[in-house]
């Protein structure tokens, strides 16, 4: 399994495209529904679900508290502005697709949510990830994944049978104002002094495995207070990066997390199933392509009604278009609470890679408009042109090629018409001609048929 991922995220790095890509497809290959070297996931989805524990762990230790609160007016109004709208559009699917309450709300969370890895990769290879765009997206971005805490705690409850809301947005509200007290109390002071620093700063494996023990420990805690284990995780990584530790931590549990990430991308492949997809093809693409578009419009939106810039606006609205890796937490805690219809679960999780399949293209289109954007542009719609300048430079010529040949197509047409009608013409012409050929001879065989003169008198 190691090996197919490691080949394909080499051919697809070969190929210019984000290797993660290559991670998702060897799932699919050997997954029960391709070639079936993997009958199962289980496993597989064990280690899944330490990857996005560590990688909640390593974003609360990366959380940067001075930058995002530099842009937490805008980026909560802007992740807040994308979960409402797609809420209100899976509330409207629903009604239209007759599925429950829950089952729409859980739709609804999964859409709203973008990409941290693949949106900071893109912003990365653009160079824009510490500059403007990449802080403003960063921000949304965070604040898309504290949100996730909420979400799944809201998602595990559907499973109790009858759901207790009050129960439900008591554990929400605890969770977020300890969050924020937590974030607000670190603001106030210093790095956290952990106790024998000095003896244990340059122990790579102490440092390994005390990082791993707060981790898992925060999260076993987070789980059973009835909070998401993600929450504990996240809330353990934001300790470990307001310490005396951080420098020290990061880059050991960087290559951990690699590794459980590369895992958890094989799992998506593993989940889907290409039979279903193949059935349901053009349902497939649409939803893939409708949630990308309006995300990306949404997104651009909402980032110039908060005050962006327009090429901040494109930019970064462009990187967040892709439905995120907590998408499929969400949908696999919504199958396993029994809130989520098998058919809904298949299609969420089909939408989702395919959204992150794609994401190279769209990382072309950012590249490309980000460079006209940096050159300075008066409209989106003037970008995008610019962007594609040679594209439709070609689109253009392609078709004037095309109406030139139907033009000379349509005038042999009617040069041959009208030869037609000429060869027409002249064998009628001859064939009137013969016939009045053949009255003369009749006439001059028989003087009997020729008119009789009258005969004058003298």
């Amino acid at each position: 399994m190691a090996a197919v991922a490691a080949l394909m995220g080499l051919g697809l790095l070969w190929l210019r495209q984000p290797p993660l890509v290559g991670f998702i497809l060897a799932g699919v290959a050997l997954g029960p529904t391709g070639f079936g070297v993997i009958p199962n996931s289980e496993s597989v989805n064990l280690l899944a679900e330490m990857g996005v524990l560590i990688l909640l762990f390593f974003i609360g230790m990366e959380l940067s508290l001075k930058a995002f609160v530099v842009s937490l007016r805008q980026s909560v109004l802007v992740a807040g502005g994308q979960i409402v709208a797609a809420l209100i559009v899976a509330i409207l699917i629903g009604f239209a697709l007759g599925l429950d309450f829950a089952e729409s709300l859980i739709l609804g969370f999964i859409i709203a949510m973008s990409s941290t890895v693949v949106a900071m990769k893109m912003l990365d290879d653009m160079g824009v990830l510490r500059g403007r765009e990449g802080r403003i997206a960063v921000g949304v971005l965070i604040a898309q994944d504290i949100a996730v805490v909420p979400m799944l705690i809201f998602v595990s409850s559907f499973g109790s049978g009858d759901i207790n809301y009050v129960s439900v947005t008591f554990k929400v509200i605890v969770a977020v104002a300890f969050l924020g007290g937590l974030l607000w109390w670190l603001g106030k002071r210093g790095k956290l002094r952990v106790p024998f620093t000095e003896q244990i700063e340059n122990k790579v494996e102490i440092l390994a495995l005390g990082s791993l023990a707060i981790c898992f420990s925060a999260a076993t805690i987070s789980g059973i207070a009835g909070l998401s284990p993600v929450y504990g995780a996240f809330i353990a990584g934001i300790l470990i990066g307001n310490s005396t530790l951080r420098t020290r931590v990061i880059p050991v549990i960087e290559p951990i997390q690699s590794v459980l990430l590369i895992v958890f991308f094989l799992s998506i492949g593993l989940l889907m199933d290409l039979s279903f997809i193949w059935n349901n093809l053009l349902l497939v693409i649409a939803a893939s392509l409708a949630v990308i578009a309006a995300k990306s419009v949404l997104n651009i939106a909402l980032l110039r009604l908060t005050g962006s810039d327009e090429q901040t606006a494109l930019v970064a609205g462009l990187s967040m278009a892709q439905i995120g890796e907590f998408s499929f937490v969400l949908a696999a805690a919504g199958l396993a609470a029994s809130a989520l219809g098998g058919d809904a679960y298949r299609l969420a999780i089909a939408v989702t890679a395919i959204s992150l399949l794609i994401s190279p293209v769209w990382a072309n289109l950012m590249r490309r408009v980000e460079r006209v954007a940096s050159a300075g542009l008066t409209s989106y719609r003037q970008a995008l042109m610019e962007a594609y300048a040679n594209e439709i430079g070609e689109v253009q010529r392609g078709r004037q090629a095309v109406d030139r040949a139907v033009f000379h197509v349509r005038l042999r047409y009617r040069a041959a018409r009208l030869a037609l009608y000429h060869r027409r013409a002249e064998k009628a012409a001859e064939g009137s001609g013969a016939s009045e050929d053949k009255g003369d001879k009749a006439a001059e065989a028989d003087p009997k048929a020729q008119p009789q003169q009258p005969v004058k008198a003298e």
